[in-house]
């Protein structure tokens, strides 16, 4: 686990599931609020692109969100330049 002594999650049921699984299960303590480190807002950044000027309604949002996650859904390279620009990697300890 990878937090200091004085740094825990706010809810106490969720610090002792880390302590009970700290064998797998890895924490990292980010800044309060830091884009630049959430791959999600890659993907935000993507989905407004299509969805500038041509929402006109709810539906209209509705379906060009979900037609431009199926795109993303289907081009992974997409998904990883959003964790790429992060700097972050996933890597499978069981691989390693």
């Amino acid at each position: 686990m990878v937090l200091g002594q004085s740094e825990h999650h706010l809810a106490a049921e969720l610090t002792e599931f880390a302590e009970a699984n700290a064998d797998w299960l890895r924490l990292y303590q980010f800044p309060t609020y830091a884009p630049e480190l959430n791959p999600a807002e890659g993907i935000w950044t993507l989905l407004r692109r299509a969805m500038a000027n041509f929402v006109a309604d709810l539906h209209g949002l509705v379906r060009i969100i979900k037609r431009k996650l199926k795109k993303i859904q289907y081009r992974p390279h997409l998904l990883d330049g959003c964790l790429a620009q992060t700097g972050l990697t996933i890597e499978d300890p069981l691989i390693a």
